[in-house]
């Protein structure tokens, strides 16, 4: 069998297979493309604020204290400032809701567009795990990974196929340029074609990037090509790995949360939002948590009754507006007793293949690459959805085709066969 008809039937049998969910995972592309924008949009009423001419940043303490005071039920799990002056400050509570935070008045406004943040987080779980919940996540996760690999399978195979045999004017034209005239398999086929050929670098950019995503080995894969050791983990995904932190003597008091900020803007000037994570909303301590404002560094033997805790680094995620690229996060860890930056992870003492691994994450959604990038992913995610359209319309008809060619067919008899 020659190898481009090989070619053609595990290119249908994929698409036919994984179809639904590649249109799945394509059709929420496309609603994810500008997600954080959009809820962005929606919201505008409660994140901007405007800035008083003569009035300062309230403390990031007294901003807390107020929201709790505001708001004693809620367990703050993180808070983020931002060095737009017309952005409110940003406190967590847990890993989906918060409030918006008037940094000069404190004034404490909930999240809006509900509805808006509930349909993204649906297109999120469909996208990710097709829609499924808790235990069963893992399944969904499973199928879209395996059908992801398909998708990168067809449009690295697509390209072959829709490449023209011949170099010719009318072949050229056929599978570049729309045939507006054109109804029914014929168009299914243009269209199939020209989608596909336009498409298909973007969308295997999109697959490849996202197996990383899916599945482990994956990324281990990119951190041997690049002969980089990967980074250390410790406690939960996302988590810095724990730093000890030096003992101070008896009766040392921490600085205040304003005073560690402090000391992170003077460790990256360029700072365009940092993010300091707390205790609360049922999150992980480690790494994120510290001692309350003032607390005493108390030795085990004065403890009473009370089990012994060592001190607790804190840490804060910070983007820069300049001198990396638009997505890099750095890690800065501070003694919460005196300021000392006792690690700092910026992107560029990042290793290659941790540095590799950042773009594919990035390059998945297109903000690697900002606007223009979401948008370009965003219209290749739509082009997936025409191609599963398309592919498997032309699969039905040529399924059925070959049926109604087997039905017509007419076995010769015995007698027939006799006569001859």
């Amino acid at each position: 069998m020659p190898l481009r008809k090989i070619i053609f039937w595990l290119h249908l049998i994929a698409g036919v297979v994984a179809g639904l969910v590649i249109l799945v995972m394509s059709a929420t592309g496309v609603a994810l493309a500008f997600e954080k924008e959009v809820v962005a949009w929606a919201e505008r009423d409660v994140r901007r604020v405007t800035p008083p001419s003569d009035v300062k940043r309230l403390p990031l303490d007294e901003l807390l204290a107020k929201v709790r005071a505001a708001q004693p039920e809620a367990r703050p799990s993180g808070v983020t400032i931002y060095s737009d002056p017309t952005i409110a400050t940003l406190v967590s509570i847990g890993r989906t809701n918060g409030f918006h935070v008037n940094p000069y008045t404190a004034d404490v406004q909930p999240q809006g567009a509900k509805g808006t943040r509930a349909f993204m987080h649906q297109m999120i779980d469909w996208h990710r795990f097709l829609g499924a919940h808790d235990a069963k996540r893992p399944i969904g996760k499973a199928i879209t990974g395996a059908c992801n690999a398909a998708f990168c399978f067809l449009a690295l195979s697509g390209l072959y196929l829709w490449w023209p045999r011949q170099w010719t004017k009318t072949a050229f034209r056929s599978i570049t340029l729309f045939n507006w005239k054109l109804s029914g398999k014929p168009r299914d086929w243009n269209w199939h074609n020209v989608i596909g050929l336009w498409s298909a670098p973007v969308l295997i950019v999109l697959t490849l990037t996202a197996m990383p995503i899916s599945y482990r080995w994956a990324s281990d894969v990119i951190y041997k090509l690049t002969r980089s050791e990967p980074p250390a983990q410790a406690g939960p995904p996302g988590a810095a790995p724990s730093v000890e932190v030096p003992t101070p003597p008896s009766g040392t008091k921490t600085l205040s949360q304003e005073a560690l900020l402090a000391s992170v803007q003077k460790e990256i000037p360029q700072w365009s939002q940092i993010t300091l994570r707390l205790g609360g909303g049922g999150g992980p301590r480690g790494g994120g948590g510290r001692l309350r404002e003032g607390a005493t560094n108390t030795p085990p033997s004065e403890a009473r009754g009370v089990e012994a805790r060592a001190p607790q680094a804190v840490t804060f995620a910070v983007k820069q507006s300049a001198g990396a690229p638009r997505f890099a996060t750095s890690q800065i860890t501070l003694n919460p007793f005196t300021g000392e930056v006792l690690r700092a992870e910026k992107y560029s003492d990042y290793n290659l293949g941790r540095r590799v691994r950042s773009w594919t994450r990035f390059l998945h959604t297109g903000e690697a690459l900002g606007p223009v990038g979401q948008f370009v992913a965003g219209l290749a995610s739509l082009g997936g959805v025409v191609l599963v359209y398309t592919g498997l319309a032309l699969a039905v008809r040529r399924f059925l085709r070959r049926k109604q060619t087997a039905s017509n067919f007419t076995a010769p008899t015995l007698e027939t066969t006799a006569e001859r």
